[in-house]
């Protein structure tokens, strides 16, 4: 079968393009020119040369003023990596050098910024925006499967929302993740992989700046999978070769996509290139190794993995939490990077918000908002008591050890799906559970 017998509502221009999309990335590399060093052969640069004092189109980096010329002129280049020179042993070590300092700052730095909000008055901001930026991801969606491109300005509004939402009290996003829908799961995962990785970068205490791309990122990376025919994208069984080639060839086409978008920063098209890269060099489409993966595309990798292995999705049920995170670390020897993985799990905290809880007296609660200082004792809603009978909603504070009606202290047992305790967290949250457990708590005074 030939691949456009595969390409239902999709453009004449995407179809054009798949071939001469994957060839063409793979010969000439998007670099930023941050990453630029000498002995690199740039063959293309991100405007016409003759805009630029360069007297040829295409040469080698001698000098270091070479490479500060560009710097100046461009926001990135594409380089040959075939014409590329090796370099002494004693400049990799020093690039290296500066760049293994520069993570074991960040990865050091134990101390997340303090919520600047507070979540009972946050939830209420964090639905509409959750709800008008995953509107907006659907119609970039739409318009990229019909060969359009997308608008990097309000892409980065949306974000920048996002981001000042998560600022003031991360719970509150990180609740709206949980309320996952099935039909709407290739929108909703671009989504919430743009909100974790939010989470993410607070965590790890970046600047401002850099955890609005690193959310862009997020929203942008499987933007080219709206270009892989739908029959393929949807398949419930298993791809077979020429399927998967063609699946996993999203990431060149998201790049071009988003090459051929206005206000998208290098960073976020580089990510959409090369987040399916592993660390030991099994990925695809360039066979990268660690070092030549970005901490944004690293980033990615985790927590595109996490919201993917907790979703329901065709072929798979969601699974919970403490199962995700521990497929997640099993694969950090070959897929990802360790420490990174080990910032995301604590960024989500013991019991994410949103997850459904089991106590140790058998009662089933919904974990409302991490403690920071004791992450084992969250603030949860008791939704069903220990004979499993519905309780009238309200906030606990578990770091205040309150008591059960036969005096036992509420301690959580584990996490579980709510679907095993024919539980809807999204009904819940339509019909008020916030609102109605944080008013009741504040009526009893506690």
């Amino acid at each position: 079968m030939l691949i456009k017998d595969w390409w239902p509502f999709r453009s004449k221009k995407a179809k054009q393009n798949l071939t001469s999309t994957v060839i063409s990335s793979l010969e000439k590399v998007y670099t930023p020119v941050s990453q630029l060093v000498l002995g690199m052969y740039v063959v293309e640069l991100d405007r016409p040369w003759l805009e630029t004092p360069f007297l040829f189109q295409g040469f080698e980096l001698k000098t270091k003023a070479e490479i500060q010329a560009i710097r100046e002129l461009c926001q990135y280049v594409y380089v040959d990596m075939t014409r590329r020179k090796k370099r002494s042993k004693a400049m990799d070590a020093d690039d290296s050098a500066k760049k293994e300092n520069y993570r074991r700052v960040i990865l050091n730095n134990n101390s997340p910024p303090k919520k600047l909000g507070v979540f009972e008055k946050e939830i209420i901001r964090a639905e509409k925006t959750y709800a008008n930026t995953e509107a907006l991801v659907a119609d970039f969606m739409q318009r990229a499967a019909k060969g359009g491109s997308i608008d990097g300005w309000l892409a980065k509004q949306a974000v920048a929302e996002c981001v000042n939402s998560i600022l003031q009290s991360p719970d509150a996003m990180l609740w709206l993740t949980q309320l996952k829908n099935k039909d709407q799961y290739t929108a909703q995962h671009s989504l919430n992989v743009c909100v974790l990785s939010i989470v993410l970068g607070r965590h790890l205490n970046l600047p401002e700046k850099n955890i609005n791309i690193l959310g862009l990122c997020g929203m942008m990376f499987d933007m080219g999978k709206m270009l892989v025919p739908l029959k393929i994208l949807h398949k419930p069984g298993i791809l077979e070769p020429e399927e998967l080639l063609i699946m996993q060839s999203h990431t060149t086409l998201g790049y071009e996509l988003l090459k051929s978008s206005d206000h998208m920063p290098p960073s976020v098209i580089e990510t959409a290139l090369t987040h399916h890269e592993r660390l030991d060099g099994k990925g695809y489409p360039r066979q990268l190794k660690s070092n030549g993966i970005s901490d944004f595309a690293k980033m990615i990798a985790i927590v595109d993995a996490y919201d993917a292995i907790t979703s329901n999705r065709i072929h798979q049920k969601g699974r919970t939490h403490l199962e995700a995170t521990h497929i997640i670390t099993t694969m950090t020897s070959t897929h990802f990077d360790q420490n990174l993985v080990v910032k995301f799990i604590e960024s989500l905290g013991v019991y994410p918000p949103g997850c459904l809880v089991v106590m140790t007296n058998q009662a089933i609660a919904i974990v409302v908002e991490v403690n920071e200082e004791i992450k084992l004792r969250p603030k949860v809603i008791i939704i069903l008591d220990e004979d499993k009978n519905p309780v009238p909603e309200k906030v606990l504070d578990l770091s205040q050890m309150v008591t059960d009606k036969r005096g036992e202290v509420y301690t959580i047992k584990n996490i579980v799906r709510p679907e095993d305790w024919n539980i809807d967290s999204s009904k819940y949250y339509k019909e008020g559970v916030l609102q109605k457990g944080f008013a009741l708590a504040k009526k009893s005074g506690k």
